[in-house]
């Protein structure tokens, strides 16, 4: 309870809100309880999956041409807007904090870019992110595509195991991560202090 409290007056030294992930194995027992009795809410249940690049190529045969840069390109970033909203120039910063190998793919249909994805490699690993997929484009094969070439550009940066994050509540993306090979590691989820809690 202790450390619970010190975190609560750090957070609220900095203005925000208490948040604290929850992930089975890796927090100490009684911790979700002990948050739930002092009025956190809970949220944002994930799934860490895993998948070995090869079998995430074999699952998935990229049919739609595709683009691959080594940083976000106004076509990549327009796409991503398109799907999550928010604040172009914000995304942007974001991006340019990170500093592993990364790769930027367009899944093209036609001229138009269907689906955008990013990877970032890493001492073996390659982590997927901002899968995005135009509303449009859907059911066509853009979203296999981009994890195709993400999968193959993390072959050829020798970081061949893929590891991803998915909300639960997201049926489509589950299930095409799913059929693309890749299995659920570990759940999560968060716990964050409400206005009426602390």
């Amino acid at each position: 309870m202790r450390r619970v409290v010190q975190a609560e007056a750090f957070y609220a030294g900095h203005g925000a809100d208490a948040r604290f992930q929850i992930t089975p194995g890796a927090c100490p027992d009684g911790l979700d309880a002990v948050l739930e009795g002092r009025g956190y809410r809970r949220e944002s249940t994930v799934s860490l999956q895993v998948a070995p690049a090869r079998r995430v190529l074999e699952r998935t045969p990229g049919s739609l041409r595709v683009r691959l840069d080594d940083r976000p390109t106004r076509a990549w970033l327009d796409a991503w807007r398109a799907v999550h909203g928010g604040d172009l120039d914000s995304e942007r910063k974001m991006l340019a904090r990170v500093k592993g190998t990364s790769a930027y793919v367009c899944a093209m249909v036609g001229d138009d870019v269907a689906a955008v994805g990013r990877a970032v490699a890493d001492t073996g690993w390659t982590g997927v992110f901002n899968m995005a997929t135009i509303p449009e484009a859907r059911g066509k094969g853009a979203g296999r595509a981009v994890l195709a070439a993400l999968a193959g550009w993390a072959e050829r940066q020798k970081a061949d195991r893929m590891y991803l994050q998915v909300e639960h509540g997201n049926g489509p993306a589950l299930r095409l991560y799913e059929r693309s090979g890749f299995s659920e590691i570990s759940p999560y989820h968060y716990r964050t202090a409400t206005a009426s809690g602390r």
